[in-house]
């Protein structure tokens, strides 16, 4: 029997071996940014759990950036070996490894969202308890427990582009076969594309084309350093889901643009621009943002959120819905979900060598990924 979701998937040289993917989740486990043997086990796992990719959380490219201190970080060259160790891991678990750029805006200098060094869980940190203060387009605050962030002017917009390139180029030295730069959830690059966050009165605000500008910017510099034969993603949230704000229609129109620039698939989120919207939350409630995006723009599109499901995730596939799903919350339940789905659509699964002892009797043992 053949399912569309264990059909390869190909993005410029790489060969995915399904299209599941391991979407990026912040584990606010880190010291000063680096990878550590958390990120190791953790990620490795899932590489062994039979995920065609496996892409590392949110990481920091500024200081500045970090939504918390316990942020993973890929500001300085320091964190190139941490980072190329678990890259590697993922690699040899017939995974493609890959690493999502991010800057948080307004939404950094915040306590982990459970206790630990930092103190209580989601709080403000000021800069006298190691806090610091965050930046964004307009001083807007995400909520009142929120600091004012401090609206960039030309020359730190200029710095948050060369931040981006630099640390494209330091995923490429770690050797990840993808980055992802985070345009969504209601961080710095989603904060620009917004009206209900972006109130400038230059070229980086206002209109649809101006507000758009800093992501197309920092797209250009990330593939300028990104090989060619490699490929390029964006995490966008599709809707704020709050009249006003960024929405379906503008999602579209800039997937369109991003086609033009280079981007080869984008994972389709929403929300997280303000606090208050009223989010209909539901099994697959985000997938058909993908669909309209991959229909309209003709470009690849992830789908996430609450998919749960084998049978599910392949019907968003088998449906041209999405080319591949990306799950989150599914895969900490259980890192082995992909295996476990390839079991019940009876398909073939990778399962370890190590592990041939506790899989089906014909399970191939897994081998390490290469490029075309």
């Amino acid at each position: 029997m053949s399912h569309p979701l264990f059909a390869p998937f190909q993005l410029r040289s790489l060969s995915l071996a399904n299209r599941i993917g391991v979407s990026p989740m912040c584990q606010y486990s880190s010291q000063d940014g680096f990878a550590n043997d958390w990120h190791l086990v953790h990620l490795g796992s899932r590489a062994q759990g039979g995920a065609g990719l496996v892409m590392l959380e949110a990481s920091a490219i500024t200081p500045g950036g970090r939504i918390s201190s316990a942020d993973l970080g890929i500001w300085k060259d320091d964190h190139v070996p941490g980072l190329e160790r678990v890259a590697q891991f993922i690699h040899s678990q017939g995974a493609h490894a890959g690493i999502q750029l991010a800057h948080a805006g307004r939404k950094a200098s915040m306590a982990p969202p459970f206790p630990g060094a930092s103190g209580t869980a989601e709080r403000l940190v000021l800069p006298n308890e190691g806090g610091w203060q965050p930046v964004g387009p307009s001083a807007i605050p995400f909520s009142p427990t929120y600091a004012v962030p401090q609206a960039l002017n030309q020359a730190g917009i200029h710095w948050i582009v060369e931040a981006f390139r630099l640390a494209a180029r330091r995923a490429l030295a770690a050797g990840f076969h993808f980055v992802e730069i985070h345009a969504a959830h209601g961080y710095l690059l989603h904060q620009f594309l917004s009206p209900l966050s972006n109130q400038r009165t230059d070229e980086y605000g206002g209109s649809f084309q101006n507000r758009t500008r800093l992501l197309l910017e920092i797209v250009d510099a990330a593939r300028a350093e990104w090989p060619q034969h490699l490929p390029l993603l964006v995490r966008i949230s599709a809707t704020d889901w709050v009249e006003g704000g960024w929405n379906i229609d503008d999602s579209v129109q800039l997937a369109h643009l991003f086609r033009e620039h280079g981007v080869d698939l984008i994972d389709v989120s929403s929300g997280g621009q303000v606090p208050n919207a009223k989010i209909p939350v539901g099994p697959g409630f985000q997938v058909p943002f993908a669909a309209r995006i991959r229909r309209e723009a003709n470009i690849p599109t992830a789908a996430v959120g609450m998919i749960t499901d084998p049978t599910q995730a392949n019907a968003i596939v088998a449906g041209g819905e999405a080319d591949l799903v990306f799950l989150a919350r599914e895969l900490l339940r259980d890192p082995y979900w992909p295996l476990h789905a390839a079991a019940t659509l009876e398909e073939p699964a990778a399962w370890p060598p190590q592990y041939l002892r506790a899989a089906t009797k014909n399970s191939p043992a897994r081998s390490p990924v290469t490029l075309l």
